[in-house]
């Protein structure tokens, strides 16, 4: 059940525009994973600044759009959902600027999309959704969605690598060298920075000890 309070200070924002925060069915994308990059995106908030509507609605509405992983059109899928998002915040009544400003936060949040955040607030959605890809959640969606994919676990034979190209359609532990350990160096503000540098450690930590397993 959606419990608006769970979005405070931006419970009754989100009251009008949790509607339109998630669609499909793809786990790693759901209402939970909206209400984690909140809190990352109000912490970050909390010591960086900048506008707390804005960042709010644009975390609400940054995955508004579905595109799956494997889709050709997963690098405009940031792009999609920014156009949806304006088209729901203008029917609310919202300016052309602020429009303007969460589409461009919601646009330049995506990694595969390439655009560089101008704004605070898209400097703070970006590093707000890069911390739920890294650390112990970021463990759990990697192998979600390796699932999800119908990927293997890991090549049985040479699971680091050693000899073969990395491929993290076929494996999902190598999608930990080909992205996820790559998210932390490319944090855009200083208090993402410092939460991201804890969860690449337990990332790493986390590899680290399922190769002693296997």
């Amino acid at each position: 059940m959606f419990k608006a309070e769970a979005f405070s200070p931006h419970e009754t924002l989100a009251a009008s525009l949790i509607a339109h925060a998630a669609e499909g069915d793809d786990g790693s994308h759901d209402l939970a994973h909206i209400l984690r990059v909140f809190r990352n995106a109000m912490r970050i908030h909390a010591g960086e600044g900048g506008d707390g509507r804005i960042l709010a609605a644009a975390v609400l509405l940054h995955d508004c759009v579905a595109v799956e992983k494997n889709s050709p059109l997963r690098a405009k899928a940031s792009a999609l959902a920014a156009e949806k998002a304006s088209a729901i915040l203008a029917e609310l009544g919202w300016t052309a600027a602020d429009i303007s400003a969460v589409g461009h936060a919601i646009t330049a949040h995506s990694f595969s999309a390439g655009v560089t955040p101008q704004t605070i607030e898209a400097k703070i959605l970006q590093d707000a959704d890069r911390l739920d890809a890294i650390g112990m959640v970021g463990v759990a969606r990697c192998f979600y969605i390796g699932g999800r994919m119908g990927s293997g676990l890991y090549d049985p034979f040479d699971p680091a690598a050693t000899n073969r190209p990395l491929d993290d359609k076929r494996y999902a532990i190598d999608h930990f060298q080909t992205k996820l350990f790559k998210l932390a160096d490319g944090f855009q503000t200083a208090t993402g920075r410092r939460l991201a540098a804890v969860r690449d450690q337990s990332l790493r930590d986390f590899l680290s000890a399922f190769m002693d397993e296997i």
